[in-house]
């Protein structure tokens, strides 16, 4: 499956990092819910880190993809989501959506792997 990311196990935290400027297209991101949801389902800890650190632009469908991995994540014990390399625009967008209150956001991975 061809997915905009690329995911590597550091320590018991599952790092995705986003390898585009854009989450916009709709196919895409069909395929990137699908093999997000399935790294979520794989990862027995519920522990990982979206690293948007090369993101510009992200579609409602996009912020649809992190709440439910959200969600998916805050129902395992111990399990969380953590939001790092967020620009200055991106954070606007949370902020409007008030998913800035809702979502851990760190300003690096060093700091989300803590």
């Amino acid at each position: 499956m061809d997915t905009p990311f690329s995911a590597i196990q550091l320590g018991d935290v599952m790092v995705v990092q986003f390898l585009t400027n854009s989450l916009m297209n709709a196919g895409e991101l069909e395929r990137m819910s699908a093999a997000l949801n399935q790294l979520a389902d794989e990862q027995t800890n519920g522990r990982m880190l979206l690293d948007f650190t090369k993101v510009e632009y992200l579609s409602s469908q996009a912020i649809g993809i992190i709440v439910g991995l959200n969600k998916k994540t805050s129902k395992i014990p111990g399990g969380k989501l953590v939001l790092c390399g967020v620009s200055s625009q991106l954070m606007q967008l949370l902020k409007i959506t008030r998913l800035d209150r809702v979502l851990q956001i760190v300003k690096t991975q060093q700091d989300g792997l803590k």
